[in-house]
């Protein structure tokens, strides 16, 4: 049991997914993550321990997948330090989350089934909150204006819109969800 290919687990965890985002939680079994990988029937039972191995290296997948890339970095790095480039930097994070819709769905039933299975609980409790002490420690130290309550208001706010948008994309048009995030952005952090 665990098999040491790295690319062909990583396909799987990426089929995995897929497979979670269409056909949600109960879906999620070793021969439907065959099939969306398209492998022989019994690779995904070689690469993981169990359905709960899959789940939970299927959420650390989504984390990974959306980390902003180098370039993304250094140029937030170069910009501004106001609440205008703080509130293009949100409306591109909210973005980029959106593009990635099959991830953040993955993550979405991740957390629902994470209410009936107390162990995946634990692991996504623990990453997300890895995940909100990360971002407040970029934040503070990126000289950007606004405090780690800010932070945590922001990603609680955007969370959302970003549900919205992949849930039910006609609510708001991209115009007004461009909006909005500048408005959080306005009214959740203090003008310095």
């Amino acid at each position: 049991m665990g098999r040491r290919n790295d690319q062909r687990r990583a396909a799987l965890v990426d089929a995995a997914i897929e497979v979670l985002a269409r056909d949600g939680a109960r879906g999620l079994t070793f021969r439907a993550v065959d099939t969306e990988a398209a492998v022989p029937p019994g690779t995904a039972s070689n690469y993981f321990a169990s359905r709960d191995d899959l789940l939970t290296q299927a959420g650390a997948r989504v984390y990974e997948r959306l980390q902003p890339d180098e370039a993304t970095l250094a140029r937030q790095r170069a910009a501004g330090r106001d609440r205008e480039t703080y509130a293009e930097l949100m409306r591109e994070l909210v973005g980029r989350i959106a593009s990635f819709r099959t991830g953040y769905l993955a993550l979405l039933e991740l957390r629902l089934e994470a209410t009936r299975r107390p162990e995946l609980r634990k692991v996504l409790t623990e990453r997300v909150r890895a995940d909100v002490d990360a971002n407040i420690a970029y934040h503070e130290a990126s000289g950007l204006p606004g405090d780690a309550t800010a932070v945590k208001l922001l990603m609680l706010a955007l969370n959302w819109l970003i549900v919205e948008q992949l849930t039910l994309p006609d609510v708001f048009t991209e115009a007004e969800r461009e909006h909005l995030v500048t408005a959080a952005v306005e009214r959740i952090v203090a003008a310095q």
